[in-house]
């Protein structure tokens, strides 16, 4: 079975990342890590957004006071989108220029999960990365060490599970999560991939809690169940999906990002789509997200 994915608006990304369904604007917002904006598309009037901000954007979520969390490159803040305040909350491994913030989303704690990753323009990266925790009132806690490329966030609909992921390190964990205190236990790897089953990038999970992975080097998207069987994969006219999303009213719409940077010219001409938001029906309907807990 394929999904008809079409393009969402004309915004092409360099390095599309971290949708999210807001359905209080009814709009899907998302990054452009290098080129340091986040997008909003307001479907009511099917209009695109655009802020600016004075770094990377390695991830963002909703927060209850209509915000939007953001992670820059070594801090996490609250920018208000009405009247482009950023208020930074947390600086996250700001003296180490060898990393940045990666993925993140909110927990069903109400706390922002982010994780770091080599960002050396290197062949060989190394595990200098961690996954944080970060509440409202700035307080970080590690949560995890020795990432590569911390990735995959996702949590289970009855919030009792977080998926979590290195892309380089090519695993899929899955974590028994305590949704009151954001302690996590239980770890257990679920899934080891391939490039030709496309490496773990951006994750989210559906309605059944089934986990859906971004195959970032394969051009397509993998479903597996909760122990890790890979039920479905779907391919994508984009070459190097990032993350998927569930969004629209009923949850029932699948958003799909996607990077261009270092893909090769003719498989840029393979996937003329590559770098656009992409949307097609989805087979399931997504698990509602939690939103950041800062009122």
């Amino acid at each position: 079975m394929n999904l008809d994915f079409k393009p969402l608006n004309d915004t092409r990304c360099t390095l599309g990342e971290g949708p999210v369904y807001d359905d209080r604007r009814d709009a899907l917002i998302w990054c452009d890590i290098v080129q340091m904006a986040v997008h909003g598309y307001f479907f009511h009037d099917q209009t695109t957004r655009t802020w600016s901000f004075r770094s990377e954007v390695g991830s963002l979520g909703l927060a209850e006071s209509g915000r939007i969390v953001v992670a820059l490159r070594s801090e996490v803040g609250l920018f208000d989108p009405e009247s482009g305040i950023f208020e930074r909350i947390a600086e996250i491994e700001a003296d180490n220029p060898a990393t940045r913030l990666n993925d993140g989303k909110v927990g069903p704690d109400g706390a922002f999960w982010v994780g770091t990753m080599d960002d050396r323009d290197v062949s060989r990266k190394d595990p200098l990365g961690s996954l944080y925790r970060v509440d409202a009132s700035g307080k970080v806690e590690r949560k995890i060490d020795g990432l590569v490329v911390s990735n995959g966030l996702a949590f289970a609909p009855d919030g009792r599970s977080m998926f979590h992921s290195d892309s380089r390190g090519r695993w899929i964990d899955r974590w028994d999560f305590d949704p009151a205190s954001g302690e996590i236990s239980g770890r257990k790897r679920i899934a080891m991939l391939d490039d030709e089953t496309g490496r773990p990038d951006g994750g989210a999970t559906d309605a059944t809690g089934a986990y859906w992975s971004a195959g970032v080097s394969a051009a397509q998207l993998n479903r597996f169940s909760p122990d890790g069987e890979l039920l479905e994969s779907y391919p994508v006219p984009v070459a190097a999906p990032t993350m998927p999303c569930f969004g629209g009213p009923a949850l029932d719409k699948l958003f799909v990002t996607s990077l261009r940077v270092g893909r090769a010219p003719e498989l840029l001409d393979r996937y003329p789509l590559t770098g656009i938001t992409i949307v097609a029906d989805s087979p399931v309907p997504g698990a509602p997200v939690s939103r950041f807990r800062d009122v």
